[in-house]
């Protein structure tokens, strides 16, 4: 016969007894403290977090060590994104995207981050180049979980409105930089074109040492003159992404939510339904699917020239046609592409904006003469991408957004003006725009001015 003790326990720990209740009661605080978060960061984790990166800067011991550097950028990066997503009106237009990619430069420009938290960020970023992994993961997931016959057809239509709104996006913006009293040929090639050169690495970069040889003039230099235009046109082509999303959410009939064409969304849908639960293998094996594509693109660079990331794009779009993917490797690629969207997005950011976007560059170009240039190029090359894509029966918004990613700071720009626009899935044809567009562009303006100069 147990005690009266024991008795006593038992009645303490009954579903009905006040203890129990009050055991109840705490831990659903708890769990409701877990439960709200900071992007996906818990916020007592966050508090913790921060306890430990304050003592980590105090004891020196804060350094680009993975684990480290996983916390800090989470923390950063999701806590930027969460005052852009609080704003009134702005949340509706990529203010989340641009706070986890501008706030971060100007903390460093301003030496607002600790010294050895800036140096730890710099380093892990331009160490582990995990840009490439986020868009292996987002290229790979997005083709293989696409419509394989909108992907086909897409793949080539895409590139209709893409060049009409590139051709009439330089004649707009050139037309504009005279009629402001500029020489038309520095508003050609150090305005209109370096927007829609692709980024930096594969954009500002040639471009300038191009001008350079062709000029006999100082690469450091014109860099240093192309480099705002690529950083404000980049912003403005997210500000218009996150403008087309909040118009789409009010106007339905002009966007697919993510889908480029007509046909796509409900064999998603199907193909969800029928995949069933994808283990952990499954999507462990996705991911390394994802990596070795990646790495054959990097071959390829190195045989035929073609840049990683579009070699990568061009193979994964064979597997998929092709069907050279199980149905449960599809299925596994679309879980690994929803978590990077997720978990990575923000982090993803806010090291790039630390450790590549440099603020005094972005700020020196920001006068009213390049400013409305800019706005006229980037807006013509999304309207044009607008009416077009509506023409070839594409929906017109995710054309426009399509469009935008030309203008966009290269692989971070597609990141940021996709996470705007809440198409994410997008990514494969964003990648078209911004590396082949940008590929065009620049060789195309090399040879004018070797032509014109």
């Amino acid at each position: 016969m147990p005690s009266e003790v024991s008795l006593a326990s038992l009645a303490l720990d009954e579903p009905g007894s006040s203890a129990s209740a009050a055991r109840r009661s705490w831990r659903e605080v708890w769990w409701g403290l877990l439960d709200q978060r900071i992007g996906i960061v818990p916020i007592p984790v966050f508090v913790v977090l921060l306890a430990v990166f304050a003592g980590a800067v105090a004891t020196g011991s804060l350094t680009h060590e993975i684990n480290m550097m996983i916390a800090v950028l989470a923390v950063c990066g999701f806590s930027c994104g969460e005052l852009g997503k609080r704003l009134p009106v702005f949340r509706h237009i990529g203010a989340a995207a641009i706070f986890a990619t501008f706030i971060p430069s100007a903390l460093a420009y301003y030496h607002v981050l600790p010294t050895p938290m800036l140096k730890a960020v710099v380093d892990f970023t331009k160490f582990t180049n995990f840009l490439y992994l986020f868009i292996a993961c987002i290229i790979v997931g997005s083709v293989l979980s696409m419509n394989r016959d909108a992907l086909v057809k897409g793949f080539f239509k895409i590139f209709v409105p893409l060049a009409s709104g590139a051709v009439s996006a330089a004649c707009v913006g050139t037309l504009v930089g005279t009629l402001l009293g500029l020489d038309p040929k520095h508003t050609f090639f150090y305005i209109v074109v370096p927007i829609m050169s692709g980024g930096v690495g594969e954009g500002a970069i040639p471009l300038s040492m191009g001008y350079a040889e062709i000029l006999n003039g100082n690469q450091g230099e014109i860099f240093a003159q192309v480099l705002p235009m690529v950083m404000l046109g980049s912003l403005m082509a997210i500000l218009m992404s996150g403008l087309l999303n909040f118009i789409g959410k009010r106007m339905p009939h002009l966007t697919g939510n993510g889908q480029l064409q007509p046909g796509g969304a409900d064999f998603a849908k199907a193909t969800a339904k029928s995949s069933g639960p994808v283990d952990a293998n499954t999507v462990a094996a996705a991911g390394l699917f994802a990596v070795t594509l990646y790495l054959m693109g990097v071959m390829a660079q190195k045989i035929v020239g073609l840049p990683a990331p579009v070699a990568m794009l061009f193979i994964a779009v064979l597997v998929k046609v092709f069907q050279l993917a199980s149905p449960s490797l599809e299925a596994g690629a679309g879980v690994v592409y929803k978590f990077f969207q997720v978990a990575v997005t923000y982090p993803l950011l806010f090291a790039m904006g630390v450790a590549v976007t440099p603020w005094d560059k972005l700020m020196s170009a920001f006068t009213v003469s390049n400013l409305i240039i800019i706005f006229c190029t980037v807006a013509t090359h999304m309207t044009m991408g607008f009416l077009v894509g509506r023409m070839v029966k594409m929906y017109p918004i995710e054309t426009a957004i399509i469009n935008s990613c030309n203008c966009g700071q290269g692989g971070t720009g597609d990141v940021a003006i996709l996470t705007a626009a809440n198409r994410m899935q997008l990514m494969p044809f964003a990648q078209v725009a911004t590396r082949i567009g940008g590929a065009i562009t620049v060789t195309l303006s090399l040879i004018a001015m070797a032509k014109l100069m």
